[in-house]
C-alpha cells in the first residue's frame, strides 16, 4: 500500500474543501453587501441570516483548516499498531486513521478514512496484527497494518 498517495488524495479533498468554503463565504459576503435597502426590519432580518450563514460557514472552514493541520503532522512510516497514520486491514474493510473525509479509492480499493476520535479507532487503537477489536457488538480481526 502506497500510504503517500492516500495521503496525497486526503490532502487534495481537504484542499477542494477549503476552497470551496473560502469561495461560499467570499460570494455569501458579497450577497451581503448587495441587500441595501429602506425596508427596516426585514432588510436587517435579512442581514442577520446572511451573518448567521457566513458564521455558520466560517466554522465549516476552520474544521477543515484543522483537518489540514492535523494532516500535516501525519507520519507515512509503517505503523506495528493501530496510530494516527496508520492503514487499518480488518475482515470488514480497509481504515486509514488520519482525519475523516470519507470512502477514497487507492490503488483500486476502497479506503475508509477515519478520525482518530471516532469509536471504530478508540476500539482498534493500540492493537496488532491478529488481535481482534468488538464495534456495536461485532467482533472484527486486524488483518494488517502499514
Amino acid at each position: 500500500m502506497n500510504k503517500q498517495e492516500i495521503i496525497n488524495i486526503v490532502k487534495a479533498k481537504i484542499a477542494d474543501k477549503i476552497s470551496y468554503f473560502e469561495n461560499l463565504i467570499a460570494e455569501t459576503r458579497a450577497s451581503n453587501n448587495d441587500t441595501k435597502s429602506s425596508m427596516g426590519d426585514k432588510y436587517e432580518t435579512g442581514r442577520e441570516m446572511l451573518q448567521q450563514e457566513i458564521n455558520n460557514l466560517q466554522r465549516q472552514l476552520n474544521e477543515a483548516l484543522n483537518q489540514q493541520a492535523v494532516l500535516q503532522k501525519i507520519s507515512i512510516e509503517t505503523c506495528d499498531k493501530v496510530q494516527t497514520g496508520a492503514l487499518v486491514k480488518t475482515n470488514k474493510g480497509l481504515f486509514y486513521i488520519a482525519v475523516s473525509v470519507g470512502e477514497i479509492i487507492s490503488d483500486h480499493q476502497k479506503i475508509m478514512t477515519v478520525s482518530a476520535e471516532s469509536p471504530l479507532v478508540k476500539a482498534m487503537l493500540g492493537k496488532k496484527s491478529a488481535e481482534v477489536f468488538v464495534v456495536n457488538d461485532i467482533n472484527q480481526n486486524i488483518v494488517n497494518i502499514w
